[in-house]
């Protein structure tokens, strides 16, 4: 054992005090409530059973335990600094600027929200030097740093639980929640400000976490049983989106990665998303480097390269500009091979499109179509041969403008996309044909949250959010909060017992 780690008795004795009166303060609320639930117990056995007395029985309980949990932490965090300010370090560093501290403790105006409500947190308040103070720096609280506050307001178990569920819930729903379940009364600003906060902090560690979660899938993937190669699968989609200060909606991007094993099950599916943006750039960027850091690290069999779309602009630019410009990690100099299909669904849409121009009975239509949304599916050259009955069928009508103008569009995009056609051999090979999972992603990423009646976006609320939802949806959310506590700004130890104990060599 290392001699200088050993405290002699007496210095022992004296750092100890300093804890054991802070454990003697904060079990003094477990006292009180002791006598509380003896009270509540005996007034619910002696009374007749019911619902609704059972039920008041629970709500009394859970505010019992919760006022009870808000005394211990507003105890302990009060005492975590001297009660003297005066026996605290007299100077404190921030983001290498130097603070002096103020003569008397101060209050946190508004108070701090906890999981069991608000507490007040008395605590020494450093403030900058003169020649700081002319660049408009404020003054800061080491307590509050040290133990995480998040936005001046929230403890970070609470503001966990915020960022989680405002990617779920509307503002006025938040408030609601946070008073029924936590005792917190916020303004909306307040919770604007604790989600902010919160959303910025884990956009730093979002990506890191993704590309491990992928690698995870891989390696799953690949110890899987089958027949098949692994896939990783790429999809991309837009969706228009109400905006503040415009006439008309604006389209925002989605784009998700699924892992799929040798035997074609889907094992997961991550989640990418913007606002909108001209060219979509910054989805770009991110898709781009998320999938050039998974490819870089991953170590085992390269995966099948599938990029399921519609034939939209920016899906079309970004295989074009990036996807087939992508080069290989291990390979210099040479292309990765990515396979784009056109989602089965959004090209049978267009053969229905057909069936409604060139049948004037809809029994006809539906018949139809549904013989040639399976060829195009299951059989070989499949969408030349809807393209050949469509031709053929051109001829045995009369035409008006709208008519004509309606069957060429359907009748050329067919044509022009039958290289990303090929569903039967894809089929065959294991390899998805439908972006359903594409589909769905703008639906639970925007859809259920962003277009609520009577929702308007800024861009820059939108992101916070966003990024968020994206967290949560694609299940990395703890991960993601962990790492962002983890490496959250440390300041100096203004614990009571870490201000007391002495250094290794002192003590030695």
């Amino acid at each position: 054992m290392n001699q200088s780690s050993v405290l002699p008795l007496p210095l022992a004795t004296a750092l100890l005090q300093p804890l054991l009166h802070l454990l003697d303060l904060s079990t003094v609320p477990c006292q009180d409530l002791r006598d509380l639930l003896v009270a509540l117990i005996t007034r619910f056995c002696t009374t007749p059973l019911t619902p609704q007395t059972t039920c008041d029985f629970e709500n009394e309980l859970r505010n019992l335990l919760d006022d009870c949990g808000r005394q211990i932490l507003q105890t302990v965090y009060n005492h975590l600094e001297p009660e003297n300010p005066q026996d605290a370090p007299k100077h404190s560093q921030r983001d290498r600027q130097d603070y002096v501290r103020k003569n008397d403790k101060t209050r946190n105006r508004g108070g701090i929200a906890t999981l069991f409500g608000t507490i007040q947190l008395q605590r020494c308040l450093y403030e900058p030097l003169q020649d700081a103070r002319a660049d408009d720096q404020s003054a800061f609280a080491p307590l509050e740093r040290s133990l995480g506050i998040v936005a001046g307001n929230a403890t970070p178990a609470l503001a966990e639980r915020v960022g989680r569920l405002a990617a779920q819930q509307t503002q006025q729903e938040m408030l609601g929640w946070l008073q029924r379940e936590h005792h917190v009364c916020w303004s909306v600003a307040v919770l604007r400000n604790v989600t902010a906060a919160v959303s910025g902090g884990i956009a730093a560690h979002l990506q890191t976490v993704q590309r491990q979660t992928v690698l995870d899938w891989l390696e799953q993937a690949r110890q899987s049983q089958g027949r098949r190669r692994v896939v990783l699968a790429v999809g991309r989609d837009g969706i228009m989106l109400p905006i503040r200060q415009e006439p008309h909606h604006k389209e925002g991007g989605v784009a998700t990665l699924s892992v799929y094993d040798r035997r074609g099950r889907r094992l997961g599916t991550l989640y990418l998303a913007e606002m909108p943006q001209p060219g979509q750039a910054t989805l770009s960027a991110d898709l781009t480097a998320l999938l050039r850091d998974v490819l870089t690290a991953w170590e085992g069999p390269l995966p099948r390269l599938v990029y399921l779309t519609d034939a939209g602009y920016h899906p079309t630019q970004y295989f074009r500009e990036v996807l087939q410009r992508m080069d290989n990690p291990r390979v210099p100099g040479q292309r990765l091979q990515w396979l784009w299909t056109i989602d089965f669904y959004h090209a049978a849409s267009y053969v229905t499109k057909l069936a409604q121009v060139l049948f004037g009975e809809a029994k006809q239509q539906y018949a139809w179509a549904r013989r040639m949304r399976r060829l195009l599916r299951d059989e070989s050259r499949g969408v030349q041969r809807v393209l050949s009955s469509a031709a053929q069928y051109y001829g045995l009508k009369t035409w008006t403008k709208a008519e004509a103008k309606a069957y060429s569009e359907a009748y050329e995009y067919l044509r022009k996309h039958s290289a990303e056609m090929k569903y039967s051999a894809n089929k065959r090979d294991g390899l998805p044909i439908g972006s359903g999972v594409t589909e769905a992603g703008c639906k639970v990423v925007f859809t259920q949250r962003f277009k609520e009646s009577g929702m308007k976006w800024s861009i820059v609320g939108g992101e916070v959010i966003l990024r968020l939802r994206v967290a949560v949806l694609s299940g990395v959310w703890e991960e993601v909060y962990r790492k962002h506590l983890h490496h959250r700004p440390e300041v100096a130890r203004t614990t009571l017992l870490a201000i007391t104990a002495p250094t290794d060599e002192k003590a030695a």
